[in-house]
């Protein structure tokens, strides 16, 4: 089960999601409010370890509607560690003990916002790829520190269009899935407003697990960009940035004690700051 066309395809695509993202959040920035430069985008190379692949760290800081955002893309490949292996097999990776090699490819974003009333966002889409077993995963979810119902319910019914075509199940169930992934267990409450989250996706048909993440892909920019293009002139306050921070505070907390990506990452061998790269400018915590 090499599949290297299929690799080769889906690696091909999250770098031309990586491209397309990276160019409409640069021309946000420049209709921005005018009290600082337009944001641009510091590109930098990635390796994993003394493994195999890289990719492609695209990070943007104090910019006009962006506080900070990155936009990473990668494709690397290898020997799962012995954990790693463990945890596959909990989950029911089929001949993962047997054979510990491992491809994957994906795009990762995480964007923080300047104004408090423009919503803080994450995007991942990913394939995974082991000599015995393949699979897509991923999702979106939203961040608001001072939540406004019409956002949320835009991000949600964007994304319901995009999943309906392909499964009449799949917005409710992956919706309640991330419901339950991006829940903060040690403070009670869910990290923000959800969104969709799947993983271990394989249906048998690899064509038409492929066409739903790349459909996931391409609803991230019209589901977040109207937001950010809504919220980054509306005035706020001091107590809107203090809100914003200590919100911030969680989102941290969650990304480095209970995130699938951010753990696997970092026992794999990715370059650290690449993995680490969703974590906010600034935060506090009360």
């Amino acid at each position: 089960m090499q599949m290297q066309a299929e690799r080769e395809q889906a690696a091909a695509w999250f770098r031309t999601l990586r491209d397309r993202i990276v160019a409409a959040f640069e021309a946000l920035e420049d209709d921005g409010p005018r009290d600082l430069p337009a944001g641009r985008f510091e590109v930098k190379p990635t390796q994993r370890g003394e493994d195999g692949g890289g990719g492609l760290m695209s990070v943007m800081r104090g910019g006009r509607v962006f506080e900070k955002v990155g936009v990473n893309w990668s494709a690397v490949h290898g020997t799962l560690g012995l954990a790693a292996q463990q945890a596959m097999a909990a989950r029911g990776v089929p001949g993962i003990g047997d054979d510990p090699r491992f491809w994957a490819s994906g795009i990762s974003l995480v964007a923080h916002m300047r104004n408090p009333y423009a919503p803080a966002v994450h995007m991942n889409t990913r394939m995974f790829w082991t000599p015995g077993a393949w699979w897509f995963g991923g999702g979106t979810d939203l961040n608001p520190c001072l939540e406004l119902p019409e956002d949320t319910q835009h991000f949600h019914d964007t994304l319901r269009l995009a999943c309906d075509p392909h499964g009449p199940d799949y917005y409710d169930r992956f919706k309640a899935w991330a419901d339950e992934y991006f829940f903060i267990p040690h403070r009670g409450r869910a990290r923000g407003v959800g969104g969709i989250f799947y993983d271990d996706l394989n249906t048998g048909d690899w064509q038409a697990d492929f066409a739903f993440t790349h459909a996931v892909g391409e609803a991230f920019l019209p589901a977040f960009l109207p937001l950010a293009r809504r919220r980054m002139d509306q005035p706020w306050t001091d107590a809107d940035r203090e809100a914003q921070l200590i919100h911030r505070g969680l989102y941290a907390e969650y990304n480095l004690v209970y995130d699938r990506g951010t753990k696997f990452g970092l026992a794999t061998g990715h370059d650290a700051e690449a993995v680490l790269m969703s974590l906010p400018p600034l935060a506090k915590w009360v």
